[in-house]
């Protein structure tokens, strides 16, 4: 497994262009996660969202906008928290996309 880049106190990356799939699973395996297929339509919504708006989304632009994004997968909070193994559904979401921690996240 390759070397994490470097993180900030919070555990996000301090250069998001540094991110890879691999980091993303090495960041995942921090809450004990394995990402599926499904987790990586998740995360490349979510980049895709910071570079669509230029900041990491908090939870409940996050869920809007995947919901109009992957309606399939019919995310809801519940069904996040579940498949990241969080209640700091948008924290961790955006640390695992490589992302910055959302304003007024714990």
């Amino acid at each position: 497994m390759t070397q994490l880049p470097e993180l900030d106190q919070d555990g996000h990356l301090i250069a998001h262009q540094t991110w890879t799939p691999n980091i993303a699973q090495q960041l995942a395996n921090t809450l004990d996660v394995t990402l599926t297929p499904e987790h990586y339509q998740i995360i490349a919504a979510v980049r895709q969202y910071y570079d669509l708006y230029s900041h990491p989304p908090t939870t409940r632009p996050l869920i809007k906008f995947l919901s109009k994004q992957l309606p399939s997968l019919a995310v809801d909070n519940a069904k996040l928290q579940a498949m990241f193994n969080t209640g700091l559904v948008a924290r961790h979401v955006n640390r695992i996309a490589g992302l910055p921690k959302p304003a007024n996240c714990l």
